[in-house]
């Protein structure tokens, strides 16, 4: 099971959203923890890809103008899906 860190800037980015912004973030966290668990694909609509000159670093976005960033991190418990560093750690929540 897919577990997570939030890192400080994490919090005061998610404060800063909207609710509606955070029920969109919310339906975006469980479209992609779904699609871990599932191991295939991630679904084209959270536009899942490395970001560009930062190794290790993913973006998802969502809701047209919601943009995530993430590292996977060390497997917790063997077996089992990867620890997020940020389902949210590094998990910069960003409506621009």
């Amino acid at each position: 099971m897919p577990t997570y860190e939030a890192l400080p800037r994490f919090v005061t980015d998610h404060h800063r959203l909207t609710p509606e912004q955070r029920r969109a973030f919310r339906q975006a966290v469980t479209a992609f923890v779904a699609d871990l668990r599932s191991e295939g694909p991630f679904r084209a609509g959270l536009r899942v890809k490395g970001v560009r000159r930062a190794p290790g670093v993913f973006e998802l976005t969502w809701d047209g103008n919601g943009r995530a960033t993430w590292q996977y991190g060390q497997e917790i418990v063997r077996g089992v899906l990867t620890e997020l560093t940020s389902t949210f750690s590094q998990v910069r929540a960003v409506f621009c």
